[in-house]
Order: C-alpha cells, then structure tokens, then sequence
C-alpha cells in the first residue's frame, strides 16, 4: 500500500499542492503535517511510520519534507529498510525499492544537507556584515512607539473605534502584530466597558 506524508513548515502554509501529488501517486491513506522543519517531533510523521507494514512504501512529495538534517533523513529510511517498507520521493524520482534509487537517494540527501548549510553559512556572514556596518537583521519594527500610544487611544475612544478591526485597519499592520502588543487582558484595562 502507498501511504502518503505531506508537510508545511508553517500555519500559513496550505499543504494542498503535495496531498494532490500524493493522490496522483496513488496514495490510499495521507498523513498532513503544520510544523517547522526545526522541530525533531513529529507527530504525524511517527502515526504513519507505526500504521505502515511490511511491503508498503512511504510517499513524499520532496526529500526535505522528510526530516531536517542529512542523519535525521538516513536514520528513517534505514528504519523504513529495517521494516520492509519502502520510500518514494515523487518531485525527485527516487524509489528505494532499487539498488539505483537507493544510490540516488543518499546523493540527493547528501545535497540537501550540504545546500541547507551552505545557505545557513552565508546568512550567518551577511548578518556579521551588516552587524560590523551598524546594522542589525531581521524585519523593521511595524509597531513604533507612536503607533502604540495611537492604539492607545484608539482603544479607549470606543464611539469612533467599535471594533478591533477598524483600529487594525486604521494602522496598516496586522492582527498578529496588535495582538503581540495588546493581549485580551490589556485590551480590557484599555477599552471602557460598555
């Protein structure tokens, strides 16, 4: 049986575009995954691991949706050889189920984990460049302190801002972003009680 496994690394991310692919494979059962690549746990993974037996064969639609480093990659599919199962890796055509793709897989997973350093090395070094020039990385701030003393008393004029939206929409920024500066429990000191 072709089980599937679909991943995105983030709530924002929609999984669609693999769990199609999985179903074009022919997958009958598919297990979908929000959770950053960073994390060793996953849980989802480990329920398709444990329903699979012996013949059947783990579907992915990418190498890197499998695990994170170059040994987390290696120490699954020597579990999955282990087991008798077998892995397909549908956008980079590799199927372990032969002395070819089982070549090809460790050369792929061997790349992926030599790109993901390369790409982690040069970050580190544009972020000391920019560091040694007086710059320090990461987004600018969307909440200044202007806009929060605005939020403010936006808050608490309940006549010309009703809702929480308007006084989101009025700022330009986000939910997330308000609410990382004014949880429910502040909101409720702020805004007079109707």
């Amino acid at each position: 049986m072709l089980i599937g496994y679909a991943r995105v690394s983030t709530l924002d991310q929609n999984p669609q575009l693999q769990i199609e692919a999985l179903k074009e494979a022919g997958c009958k059962k598919i297990f979908t995954e929000k959770i950053s690549g960073a994390s060793t746990k996953r849980f989802q993974l480990e329920d398709a691991l444990q329903y699979m037996r012996e013949g059947d064969t783990l579907v992915i639609w990418k190498l890197s949706r499998l695990a994170r480093s170059l040994t987390q990659i290696i120490n699954t599919v020597k579990n999955l050889e282990d087991r008798h199962i077998g892995l397909k890796v549908i956008t980079q055509n590799i199927d372990t189920g032969t002395p070819e793709g089982r070549l090809f897989f460790h050369m792929n997973a061997a790349f992926d984990q030599f790109q993901r350093e390369i790409i982690v090395e040069n970050t580190r070094a544009g972020l000391q460049s920019a560091r040694r020039n007086g710059r320090i990385g990461g987004r600018p701030t969307l909440m200044t302190v202007d806009k929060i003393r605005t939020a403010q008393a936006m808050l608490k004029d309940i006549e010309n801002y009703p809702f929480i939206s308007d006084i989101i929409k009025t700022l330009g920024i986000g939910r997330t972003t308000f609410y990382r500066h004014f949880p429910p429990e502040k909101i409720e000191q702020l805004r007079p009680q109707q």
